[in-house]
């Protein structure tokens, strides 16, 4: 990195220094801004693209519960896909009573959609979706990446609006001062 131009008494130049910040900020966030860009378009059209997370289905009848959770789990078993032996392996359980369906998000991000009033299993499908969330908010890499890293992230960017509006403003500022100088 070239060394900063300092002023008379030694000390930078208030734009100099934003100058160079600003840069090395930017290009550092650039990376973690490009992460958020990408993965939240990616979720905004989750629902359009079944390759992100599986259709839904519908069940038979809707607002009707004919299973226990036993058939649940007895359903999820049945497949091997989704490596459910207990309740362990399971993450979630989302019920769409107006659909009719149940939805099992296992450990290892596979979804089963159970009807709610035969326990069929009506689709096994992988769902992206989750790890895409999780490289969208850091969680990925580890919790400290969400809870310490994307917050610093979120500073940063608002550092470099400020230090931005800084790096124009001040030029515009000088120039004005010149000319009411030489009128």
């Amino acid at each position: 990195m070239r060394s900063l131009k300092k002023m008379g008494d030694g000390r930078l130049s208030s734009f100099k220094f934003f100058w160079s910040t600003h840069k090395w900020v930017g290009i550092i966030i650039a990376v973690v801004v490009l992460n958020f860009a990408v993965t939240g378009f990616l979720l905004l059209i989750k629902k359009q693209v079944a390759w992100i997370q599986p259709p839904e289905n519908r069940g038979i009848a809707v607002n009707t519960f004919g299973v226990t959770f036993d058939d649940v789990l007895s359903a999820c078993q049945s497949d091997p896909t989704l490596a459910v032996q207990t309740w362990e392996d399971v993450d979630r359980l989302d019920v769409r009573p107006g659909k009719g369906i149940l939805k099992v998000r296992t450990a290892n991000r596979w979804e089963a959609q159970i009807d709610l009033s035969t326990g069929e299993v009506l689709q096994v499908a992988y769902r992206r979706s989750d790890m895409i969330e999780s490289i969208h908010d850091g969680s990925i890499v580890a919790d400290w990446v969400r809870d310490w890293v994307l917050p610093a992230a979120a500073v940063s960017l608002m550092f470099l609006v400020f230090s931005g509006l800084w790096l124009w403003l001040e030029p515009a500022y000088r120039r004005a001062q010149r000319r009411r100088r030489s009128a």
